[in-house]
């Protein structure tokens, strides 16, 4: 089963490309993304390690470390890096981040990412397009799970990490379709009369057909 909002992500010791890791170590105290992917030198996920690449600088600028696994041996990663650098221009020997190697699948068990539907040419099942956010206390913030036949969208994440790192300095929440620089919306929590002085920047109240006065937007802290 996959992990659960709010669960600790469990420490571990995995080879990756770049050698051996403990994950905790690792991570330190900062944001983190985990994703897993079906199998190195296949299109779909030459596709979608390439565009993670791409954004490195993107997820570096929010503090985020960004990590992927799937089920082939650290040499594989290695040999499919030299494709995806080349896939996603961002120079020989400068890709930026590791891939764990979970040969034995013991990782893609514990951490629900095995897709029961796409196996491989032996009848194993493949790893699923999973993603896990990381917050600094280790926790799971956000979980994401696609099938093996579909691609994620990159800037989605990005789009879900500037909510998560918003929210969690200031008492707000994000409205559908919110990117960062939007308005956002003071949870229904926060009594009418400690509205001036929690948003100084102003609450325009959205009126409805209700009368109740719980949609509030309120510009970006």
């Amino acid at each position: 089963m996959p992990l659960n909002l709010g669960e600790v992500v469990p420490d571990f010791e995995s080879e990756t490309n770049e050698g051996p890791i403990k994950f905790h170590e690792w991570l330190g105290n900062s944001w983190a993304i985990l994703f897993s992917h079906p199998r190195d030198y296949t299109p779909v996920c030459t596709t979608e390690l390439g565009r993670a690449a791409k954004l490195a600088p993107e997820f570096q600028r929010r503090g985020v470390k960004m990590i992927a696994l799937s089920c082939d041996d650290a040499e594989s990663h290695r040999g499919w890096i030299k494709d995806l650098e080349a896939y996603c221009g961002v120079g020989s020997g400068k890709f930026p981040y590791p891939i764990i190697a979970d040969h034995d699948r013991t990782l893609a068990v514990k951490f629900g990412m095995l897709d029961p539907d796409e196996l491989n040419n032996e009848g194993m099942p493949l790893t699923a397009r999973v993603v896990y956010v990381i917050g600094p206390d280790h926790k799971v913030k956000t979980l994401i799970l696609y099938p093996a036949t579909s691609g994620r969208n990159f800037d989605e994440i990005l789009r879900i990490i500037d909510s998560l790192q918003l929210v969690a300095k200031h008492n707000v929440v994000t409205p559908v379709d919110w990117k960062s620089g939007d308005k956002v919306i003071v949870p229904p929590t926060v009594p009418a009369a400690d509205l001036a002085k929690n948003y100084p920047k102003g609450v325009e109240v959205q009126p409805l057909p209700s009368g109740k006065e719980y949609l509030r937007y309120t510009p970006q802290p």
